[in-house]
């Protein structure tokens, strides 16, 4: 019977004996197979323990990133709170502001700006929700208060704008409005709708008031305005005209000079003419004229009280 075997021949150089190895085929095929499940086994292990290495490097690099990343947002949340309390500051600052401007202050209520809807959100329809419940809440409060801080940012900044607008109208009509003695002197006679001229003997309105004071005396715009007139008006003399819109105009008669010209833009305290007594005058003084839209009124009611001499 005819053995199924193997031989093997090892020859190690040209001097040394060769020796022979006989091995079955069956034997064969075992020592083969061992060695094939072994060397799988070795892998095996190889990859599972560099798997592991590899894991347990990507988790500590992982937890690395994560403790940046909640230390990057509890400092967040500090900047936001710092945020907050500077808009509240704000706030309490616009809400002076829109008083000076003669507007009511925005309810505490609306300055909170809230909204809602389905389209608001939750903390659980975040991604992070399943990996990290805790982050995916902290990130979602966060972005919550930055939507609403935004909000207020907003709406501030409309009311800042509101109450600028409102500040400066207000200003330009206070700056318009007639309000101090346009000469230092003495008040010599009233507005009236009817007194005894002193040179026509006879009862006529005087739409103004009279205030004596030396020839050359310097005589001030009484608000901001426009000169409309700087020239000789028949019974007033040398006179000046300004108009100092919101509907005010001023009047100043029997001047000695006229100084400002007609189309001049002056301020309040601006010496526009002199005391004098041109046109229809006993003496030296000024008459003065205060019309809103056309109609004389009493200038006594245009003129601080300290500035006014009986």
């Amino acid at each position: 019977m005819i053995r199924d075997g193997w031989t093997f021949l090892v020859v190690r150089d040209g001097h040394s004996p060769v020796k022979q190895y006989s091995m079955s085929s069956r034997l064969l095929r075992v020592v083969v197979g061992g060695g094939l499940i072994t060397a799988l086994i070795l892998v095996g292990y190889a990859v599972t323990v560099g798997t592991d290495g590899y894991a347990r490097l990507r988790s500590a690099q992982l937890d690395s990133r994560n403790a940046v990343l909640q230390d990057e947002l509890k400092q967040f949340r500090t900047r936001v709170n710092h945020f907050e309390s500077t808009l509240n500051h704000i706030a309490q600052n616009d809400a002076r502001f829109r008083s000076i401007a003669g507007l009511e202050s925005i309810d505490p209520e609306v300055l909170q700006v809230g909204v809602g809807g389905p389209g608001l959100g939750r903390p659980e329809t975040h991604r992070l929700w399943a990996i990290d419940p805790t982050t995916s809440k902290n990130l979602f409060e966060v972005s919550y208060d930055l939507n609403q801080l935004e909000r207020r940012v907003r709406l501030l900044s409309t009311s800042l704008v509101e109450a600028t607008d409102s500040l400066l109208a207000h200003r330009d009509l206070l700056e318009s409005t007639p309000s101090i003695l346009p000469t230092p002197g003495w008040l010599s006679s009233s507005y009236s709708e009817s007194r005894m001229h002193p040179i026509h003997n006879r009862p006529l309105p005087h739409p103004g008031v009279d205030i004596s004071a030396p020839k050359g005396t310097s005589i001030y715009a009484a608000a901001k305005g426009r000169v409309v007139k700087s020239s000789w008006i028949v019974g007033y003399g040398l006179t000046i005209e300004i108009d100092h819109g919101f509907g005010y105009l001023t009047l100043y008669g029997h001047a000695s000079e006229l100084v400002a010209s007609q189309g001049q833009e002056v301020k309040r305290g601006d010496v526009i003419a002199r005391v004098g007594s041109t046109g229809i005058a006993t003496s030296s003084h000024l008459h003065y004229e205060v019309r809103v839209q056309g109609v004389a009124q009493n200038p006594a009611n245009f003129i601080l009280p300290e500035y006014v001499r009986y």
